[in-house]
């Protein structure tokens, strides 16, 4: 098993270098573009969700990633310890936000529930919300 840890400061300028990390840690395992976009796409609606609404944009607070590779699964925690969710169920529904005043606002958890393999969301008020995101990489050498 390969794993890492990184945190940052809760600002949306973050959210490339979340991206970049996780598709460079990725990497060894020789992923296909489609793969990459994927996981890229996930990571920027997982870590921009904990900024906007865990933290509302508060640059004094630090988003968590780990990752954790074995074999072909991947399995992304993306954590803030922030104001936490309500409802989880209600959180889940398409266009469902709590920034209404934002554009494209309410698909960041469909979006990533599509793409995933799997989503599981763990979240305490005023404690913070930790998403564990898992998803197969394609096993290319049986071609």
């Amino acid at each position: 098993m390969n794993q890492m840890e990184v945190s940052f400061s809760a600002i949306l300028d973050n959210e490339n270098f979340a991206r970049t990390t996780v598709a460079t840690f990725l990497t060894p395992l020789n992923p296909t573009i489609d793969e990459i976009i994927e996981w890229k796409t996930i990571v920027s609606e997982a870590v921009s969700n904990a900024i906007i609404h865990g933290y509302n944009q508060n640059s004094e607070c630090f988003v968590v990633i780990k990752m954790k590779i074995e074999g072909r699964q991947i399995q992304l925690t993306v954590q803030d310890y922030g104001k936490g969710i309500e409802n989880l169920e209600e959180v889940k529904t398409p266009f469902y936000t709590t920034a209404k005043d934002l554009e494209h606002a309410g698909m960041g958890l469909t979006i990533i529930e599509t793409l995933a393999d799997r989503l599981e969301i763990e979240s305490v008020i005023n404690i913070g919300t930790k998403l564990i995101i898992t998803k197969n990489l394609k096993d290319h050498d049986t071609i």
